[in-house]
Parts: C-alpha cells; sequence; structure tokens
C-alpha cells in the first residue's frame, strides 16, 4: 500500500515496482475521477489527494473491496502486477506508455547528485559558549513564573478552544492528559497512541544530536501514555540546500533520524521535505519535524500524565546534567541564541523508556511525564494543573540550580505512585543501572519547592493558560 503524492500514479507504481523487482499493467480508464473525458496524461499526472495505491492477493480482491463498500469509500481493480519490470499504460486497451519502472525511481535512471556541504561558521558561537558565563539562578520561583508564560510552553487554549473539540470524539479515549494523543481502534480495546515533536533549536544547534531527539522525543512521548513505538512519518523543513551550511544541516539530520529511528525500531513510512524556507535575514531553524504512531496494547491501562493522589511519591527517571543548553530558559529568559543541544545518549535514552514502559505495564506508577521545553520545574507544574494537585519537592544535588530546575537534558521522566510502590520503582530503577530520584509527594494544592512556598497550583494554572491570549490582546 503506497499513498499517491507528487507525480499521482506515475509515481506510485514505478516506486512500488521498482522496490518488489516488478511491473504492472494499469487500465487507465478504470480509475475513478471527479471529471468526465480525462486524457491519459491527466490520469498519470493527476495528484488529487485522499487516494492510495494497495496491491492485493490475487483471489481476495471481493474480501477488500467489501471493507471499501463497509466505509463508503470509491475503489476500483485498474490492473495487476506482472513480471517483466515494466510499467504499460493503457487506455481503452491502447498502450499509451511502456517504460522499466527502474527508470524512474532513484536507483534506476534517475540522476543522484552528491551537493556540497560544510559545517555552519555559527558553530564557532556554539563551541565558545560557557555555562559559567551564566550566573546561576537564585529566585527560582521569579524565573518559573515567566517561563510557565513563554509561548513555547504556555497553553495553547487561545487556538484549540476557537475550534470544535467534539469533532471524531467518539474516537477519543479521554480528555485526561498525557505526552501523546490516544485514539480508540472500535472494536479491539487497543488504542493508538499518536504525537508529533521536533525542538528545532536542538538541531540548529547540533543537527544530527537534534534530529535523533527528534526521534526520541516521539518515542518517549508514546511510551508514557502507555503505548508501543512502531511507526514514523516526517516533515522536514530546511532553507535552500545549494546553500552548503544549510545542506549540512539537512545531511546530519537526516543521518541523525535514520540512527535514532533504527534504534527505537520505527520505520519511516513516508513523510516529505520543504526546502528554500528563508528570507533576506536567513534561513528557518531546521526543523525535521517527527509523526510518530504506537500502539497501546489495552486502552484502559493507558498511562496519562497528571499527578492522581495527595501524597503520592514523585520520582525522577534518569539523570540530571549539569546542562542548561539550549533551553527555553537560556533562549529566552537569558536572551543567549548561540549553546550547545541539550545532553543526549541514544543508549540511555533508549534504557530510560523500557524501564519506563515495565513500570507502566506492571501498574507500578499513576503518572508518567517526560521532561522537555522548561526543564524539571515546568513538568511538575503541568502534571499538576489537571486535578489541582501541588507538590513539595527538594533538589537533592550539587548541580548548578538552573541546570536542575530548567535544563532540557534528555532521558529524564517523573514519575508518580502511591507510597506502597516507591521502592518497588526505585529498586526496578536500580536494576536496570538507571538513575531514580525520589523527589518529594504531591499534595491537595499547594507548591512548595526547597521548602519555600510557591503558593498554589491553580495561580499557576491561570498564568499557564491566560499567557497567551495576554499576548494577543496587549
Amino acid at each position: 500500500m503506497q499513498d499517491m503524492g507528487a507525480a499521482g500514479i506515475i509515481c506510485s507504481t514505478a516506486e512500488m515496482s521498482a522496490k518488489g523487482g516488478v511491473g504492472m499493467r494499469i487500465d487507465l480508464e478504470k480509475v475513478p475521477t471527479r471529471q468526465q473525458n480525462m486524457k491519459a496524461w491527466e490520469l498519470l499526472l493527476s495528484e488529487s489527494q485522499e487516494r492510495m495505491l494497495i496491491v492485493v492477493e490475487k483471489g481476495k480482491e471481493e474480501a477488500v473491496l467489501k471493507v471499501f463498500e463497509k466505509w463508503d469509500l470509491s475503489a476500483s481493480n485498474i490492473g495487476e502486477v506482472t513480471g517483466d519490470g515494466l510499467l504499460k499504460f493503457y487506455m481503452h486497451g491502447e498502450l499509451e506508455a511502456e517504460i522499466p519502472a527502474h527508470e524512474l525511481v532513484l536507483g534506476g535512471g534517475a540522476p543522484q547528485y552528491t551537493r556540497e556541504y560544510r559545517e555552519p561558521k555559527y558553530f564557532e558561537k556554539i563551541k565558545a559558549f560557557d555555562v559559567n558565563s551564566i550566573e546561576d539562578v537564585t529566585d527560582l520561583k521569579s524565573v518559573a513564573e515567566q517561563l510557565v508564560q513563554v509561548p513555547n510552553i504556555a497553553s495553547k487554549r487561545w487556538v484549540y478552544t476557537q475550534y470544535d473539540s467534539m469533532v471524531g470524539a467518539a474516537n477519543t479515549s479521554t480528555n485526561a492528559p498525557s505526552d501523546a494523543t490516544v485514539v480508540l481502534a472500535k472494536g479491539t480495546g487497543k488504542g493508538l497512541a499518536v504525537t508529533v515533536d521536533c525542538n528545532s533549536k536542538y538541531v540548529f544547534a547540533d543537527p544530527y544530536t537534534g534530529g535523533m531527539i527528534a526521534v526520541a522525543e516521539a518515542a518517549r512521548n508514546i511510551v508514557c501514555s502507555g503505548g508501543e513505538p512502531i511507526g514514523v512519518t516526517n516533515c522536514l523543513n530546511f532553507g535552500n540546500p545549494y546553500d552548503p551550511e544549510v545542506y549540512y544541516q539537512f545531511v546530519k539530520a537526516v543521518t541523525g533520524m535514520g540512527d535514532a529511528c533504527r534504534k527505537f525500531n520505527t520505520p519511516v513510512t513516508g513523510g516529505n521535505v520543504s526546502f528554500y524556507n528563508q528570507n533576506p535575514d536567513g534561513p528557518v531553524y531546521p526543523t525535521p519535524t517527527i509523526g510518530m504512531v504506537g500502539i497501546v496494547d489495552d486502552v484502559d491501562a493507558r498511562m496519562t500524565l497528571d499527578f492522581k493522589n495527595e501524597g503520592d511519591i514523585i520520582i525522577l527517571i534518569g539523570t540530571p546534567q549539569n546542562d542548561i543548553g539550549s533551553s527555553e530558559y537560556l533562549h529566552k529568559l537569558k536572551k543567549v541564541e548561540f549553546s550547545p543541544a541539550p545532553y543526549f545518549n541514544i543508549d540511555e535514552e533508549y534504557n530510560v523508556q523500557q524501564l519506563v514502559a515495565s513500570l507502566i505495564k506492571n501498574k507500578q506508577v499513576v503518572s508518567a511525564h517526560d521532561i522537555s521545553e522548561g526543564g524539571l520545574a515546568i513538568n511538575l507544574l503541568e502534571s499538576g494543573f489537571n486535578r489541582g494537585l501541588g507538590f513539595a519537592v527538594d533538589a537533592i544535588t550539587d548541580l548548578r540550580n538552573d541546570a536542575f530546575w530548567f535544563g532540557e537534558a534528555q532521558s529524564r521522566v517523573v514519575v508518580s505512585c502511591t507510597k506502597e510502590n516507591a521502592t518497588a520503582v526505585t529498586e526496578a530503577a536500580k536494576a536496570a543501572g538507571i538513575t531514580a530520584t525520589t523527589l518529594g509527594t504531591v499534595t491537595g494544592g499547594t507548591v512548595q519547592v526547597n521548602a519555600v512556598s510557591w503558593g498554589t497550583i491553580d495561580g499557576w494554572k491561570n498564568l499557564y493558560d491566560t499567557a497567551i491570549e495576554k499576548l494577543i490582546n496587549q
């Protein structure tokens, strides 16, 4: 099965045939159309959307067509696979075109270019960054108040409340927040976990590592929602590829994405590339957006990110790092544009995800939320918003304050569990060779950090919810 994108039927038939080492005979007059009397070349090149080309095992055509009838979708048998490697297109019995399939795809007759690329000059500024040049935070609450209102972090409700949230609601699992959206697969008890992720600042700082992180964060969001990652699509957005520095970003980002996809066993099923995204001031940040889907075997056992009960124990899975690179804190509050990508180790990331998946499967935790934009402080606040529950936590570390609370080092997940399960969670982490740090407890609504009162979770939620609309209405 393959979708019909650019070049329509020509592209789909050529790619599928070439990959399989076969040919196809296509009868173009059998192609469903919305317009009468279309010419053969128009049918071949049409890029009408919402179309797929499916190859069905001989003898099972009727069973497949019944599925389409059930969903009131148009489908037609337009040809067959042949063994000669040739694409043959007919119109009312007359041969309109004939060509070897491999001549139309990369690896065959189409030209392949090896473009020049080189490390961007701005890397020199990134390498020169010294964390010691940034004064550490003393007033944690003040910084958190600023961060929770940064548009990249704040609630997007100003946007999504303007749309009909009930469209397709029968297929959603719950309104409870989770790192990935879970959609019901009716009649199966299973669900699909879906997420879209990419932090372009990370890719700008280090295209290879940033590309890996985009895949890893998507997988982490699937895992934290109780799913198993199974596949990826992508939307790659870059500047002018004839610029060697832009093409460097592209090559390294794609290489990083590929290495991460192999690590997480998430094949790339499709995607698109958008170049020339720039203006006279320069190109956009390189943004290889990852869309990932996973399977939740039991939707009733899905995991959400919100704290559940007062008195539950809050545990940080993963190792804190003395790292503020490319964080929202450093970029937005300290106005530092050039800094390294956050700490990331793909093996460590994989092991953390395996541990979290096991804790969820064994029902040892009641919430799971990965650390991303804004760091640990924002993670804890987001975990409290849904049920109006707060937290009392302490930093048990000799790291910088800003790194511990606002740094965005990867491979970290905050979980909460009952007091009875706390030892089991930390022991499971120890057995897996992963750091687990008990931060504190869930409260009835107050927020306390390092024994300092931060007020109530409701006050923080108001800041979070209204930040963007306040900016819009200024």
